[in-house]
């Protein structure tokens, strides 16, 4: 019998699992959790009920970024990678988050093992010239730091896969609503955290998170 279960969860929530396994004198965590939707499977095992949580990995998606280039679920094979979703008019929260990621490839931009997928919310606006000018502007390394854009439905079925608030809102400043959440995926596609991206110290500890991950082969 399977029964798929929705895993709800804020990110305070997310931070103190993160941290949970931490003590006061040790730098980095001893495991990291699985996170987001996943099934619950009861078998029978020698007579006896055995129940298996089975969490679901990320699915195929395909968006090209500020150089053209085609990112697929190839692009992050063998990777950790950060994830999110912004517009490159946004007034509000993209400009700190953007900072912030900055601090991310600069730590670790010399490990080839880990990425970031920047998802953009207004692809009518954001095409890929003007993420190139973007990407341009704050000096990104395209090799780390991919700025994807495509079909609208895919972008936002997409946040909706990994349980990112995205949308059109007119009342918003910008014209659209967005979290400001980093989530961090393991090398076997799975979410492994989720992070204030707009708060330091949220990223430091993500930082710390991709640290342990790396020096546990990614998983």
């Amino acid at each position: 019998m399977q029964k798929n279960i929705w895993r709800p969860f804020k990110i305070s929530a997310l931070a103190a699992l993160a941290i949970a396994a931490v003590s006061c004198k040790e730098e980095a965590p001893k495991s990291l959790p699985l996170l987001g939707p996943y099934t619950v499977e009861d078998n029978i095992v020698n007579g006896m009920l055995a129940t298996d949580t089975v969490f679901t990995t990320i699915r195929p998606f395909s968006f090209y970024d500020q150089d053209s280039n085609e990112i697929t679920h190839a692009t992050i094979d063998g990777k950790v990678y950060v994830t999110d979703f912004f517009f490159t008019s946004c007034p509000t929260i993209c400009p700190k988050m953007k900072q912030q990621l900055l601090r991310v490839t600069e730590e670790f931009k010399d490990n080839d093992e880990l990425i970031i997928l920047s998802h953009s919310i207004d692809p009518k606006r954001d095409s890929v010239a003007r993420l190139h000018s973007y990407a341009q502007k704050l000096g990104i390394n395209s090799s780390k730091w991919h700025l994807m854009t495509g079909e609208r439905d895919s972008i936002y079925s997409m946040a909706k896969h990994y349980m990112i608030a995205a949308q059109e809102d007119k009342l918003a400043p910008g014209g659209y609503a967005h979290s400001g959440a980093f989530l961090l995926v393991d090398k076997n596609k799975q979410i492994r955290g989720i992070y204030d991206g707009t708060l330091p110290e949220e990223v430091d500890q993500m930082m710390e998170d991709i640290k342990w991950l790396l020096n546990n082969g990614g998983k």
